[in-house]
């Protein structure tokens, strides 16, 4: 029994450290995803809480995050994202405090004074449904399937913007391979998920050439400082709307240990840049971002043109671009006889805007739908794009890579800007050809996973492995399915062989292709 001058929380002597929740993760142990988890949150407390679920959602994920990263730094530190018998008031003080320390951390998030909004009942609830729950992974893709459903939910949809799966991200880099010394964007970021996956691609260069292992703790753990260096320098993000931008902050800071440069800015309408970025509140945020995007300018007063080695993007495919101002910009606004269109598509601008954010011999990689490939209407634009680039390769996607928010049928389009000693010009080329054959997911959008029985021979890990990374409903013959060296199921998918345990795919075809063309960015 407490004394009288002790709490309950006093005299319970459990404490849980990183490895505890490892070990004891619900996401396992209960095989549910955080996706069902918030689900399960909305229906039984946060619709009656009068709050804005994203906003406290968000809060509290963003404030486990930070104390996961502190014990995954620390595996002797207690964790504090978890009730020991507090009172529901002093839960919810100390998760406050551990909330304005995460904002002292990650800046540009949220405001010096949010504070967390719940009630200290639906607080207690919540933290009881979170607190066994292990967000970080080896690539963030627990809280970045939740983070997704929660904008989706409000206004993603809506302008036509879709979170491009991470298998498609990983094909991208793959095939792109980007640099420890390239500066690299996105250009309609999203979440950021192109970003963090180039993040996680030279990182992993880094670390191999530092002797350094990957651990299933990859995303949490310190990191040598060449690695944050290149957050720090070389990746930005831009995205017009504000959720998803703080989103992208959030991922990409924790990515960078406290570094980011992703920007809130209107891609396309680069005419207005400098009327946001003059923004005192604007400025408190994004100023360090801004100051460092504004050198890679190829001008210096100059908002259009950049010198970047990598673009990657997914532009919105909804939603015309009407306002005469920002059409008489761009070349692609323009009709076949030369004038300009009272309306233009916002992904044909993007193709344009993209190619200005290049640098000669720079190489992007842009989901497209699939009309701009074969529309006869479409033809200016293909041959806009091949007078500024030699077209590397076109793969298609399976229709149901999108759903459940489109069934549009997509390609992903490879490009290298000319270049005299990078991509030196010539009339006639090869261009590599793929189109996925493995959907991926299912016609209601639900991922498929690759089974034992796909790949006999394969390295089993399923023994004692944590498969943390799980979507939707997680399969009850678990047993079957193949998990990676981090316990994570694996999405069947033609696109790359994943850690040497599945096929070879798209990506591996294209980088035998890219050697044998001798391409700049793939060795010989």
């Amino acid at each position: 029994m407490p004394k009288a001058d002790q709490k309950l929380s006093d005299i319970l002597e459990e404490r849980w450290t990183i490895d505890d929740l490892v070990e004891r993760d619900k996401l396992v142990t209960e095989r549910k995803s955080l996706k069902d988890l918030i689900l399960e949150l909305e229906d039984e407390v946060l619709a009656n809480a009068g709050v804005d679920v994203f906003e406290e959602v968000f809060k509290l994920i963003f404030t486990k995050l930070y104390d996961e990263m502190e014990s995954g730094r620390n595996s002797n530190r207690h964790l504090e994202f978890r009730n020991y018998g507090d009172t529901e008031s002093e839960l919810k003080e100390k998760v406050q405090r551990l909330f304005d320390r995460a904002k002292n951390k990650w800046e540009g998030v949220f405001t010096n004074d949010a504070q967390i909004m719940l009630t200290p009942s639906h607080l207690s609830i919540c933290v009881a449904s979170l607190q066994d729950v292990k967000l970080f992974n080896s690539n963030l893709e627990v809280v970045d399937e939740a983070f997704e459903y929660l904008i989706s939910k409000s206004s993603k949809g809506e302008k036509g913007q879709y979170f491009t799966p991470r298998y498609v991200i990983d094909m991208c880099v793959k095939m792109l391979n980007p640099q420890e010394h390239e500066t690299m964007i996105d250009t309609a970021a999203g979440s950021s998920g192109f970003t963090v996956h180039t993040i996680f691609h030279v990182w992993e260069q880094i670390m191999e050439d530092e002797g350094l292992n990957k651990s299933h703790l990859f995303t949490s753990e310190l990191k040598p400082p060449r690695c944050v260096d290149y957050v720090k320098d070389k990746v930005f993000a831009i995205d017009f709307d504000e959720k998803t931008v703080r989103v992208a902050r959030t991922l990409n800071l924790i990515a960078g240990d406290g570094q980011t440069n992703v920007l809130h800015l209107n891609t396309l309408d680069y005419e207005r840049w400098d009327e946001r970025t003059e923004d005192e509140n604007w400025q408190d945020i994004y100023f360090e971002g801004w100051r460092k995007l504004k050198r890679l300018r190829t001008k210096r007063n100059s908002n259009r043109d950049f010198k970047f080695d990598v673009l990657m993007a997914n532009p919105p495919f909804a939603g015309d671009i009407k306002e005469s101002r920002i059409i008489s910009k761009y070349e692609l606004g323009k009709r076949a006889n030369g004038k300009y269109q009272n309306s233009v598509v916002r992904d044909i601008l993007f193709i344009e805007r993209n190619l200005d954010f290049l640098k000669p011999g720079g190489r992007m990689a842009i989901v497209l739908p699939q009309g701009r490939f074969n529309n006869s209407s479409d033809k200016r634009i293909r041959e806009y794009i091949a007078e500024q680039c030699r077209i590397l390769a076109v793969v298609g996607l399976d229709g149901n890579v999108f759903k459940p928010h489109t069934g549009t049928k997509t390609s992903v389009l490879f490009v290298q800007k000319w270049d005299d000693e990078l991509c030196p010009k010539v009339e006639d080329y090869p261009i590599f050809f793929a189109t996925m054959k493995e959907p991926s997911k299912d016609s209601s959008g639900d991922k498929i996973f690759v089974r034992k029985k796909d790949y006999p021979n394969a390295k089993q890990y399923n023994q004692g492995a944590n498969p943390t990374d799980i979507y939707n409903d997680v399969p009850e013959d678990l047993d079957e399915y193949l998990l990676d060296s981090h316990g994570h199921l694996i999405v069947k998918h033609d696109l790359f062989n994943h850690d040497g345990l599945t096929q070879d795919g798209i990506a591996e075809a294209f980088i035998e292709f890219a050697k044998k063309e001798g391409f700049s960015f793939l060795g010989k």
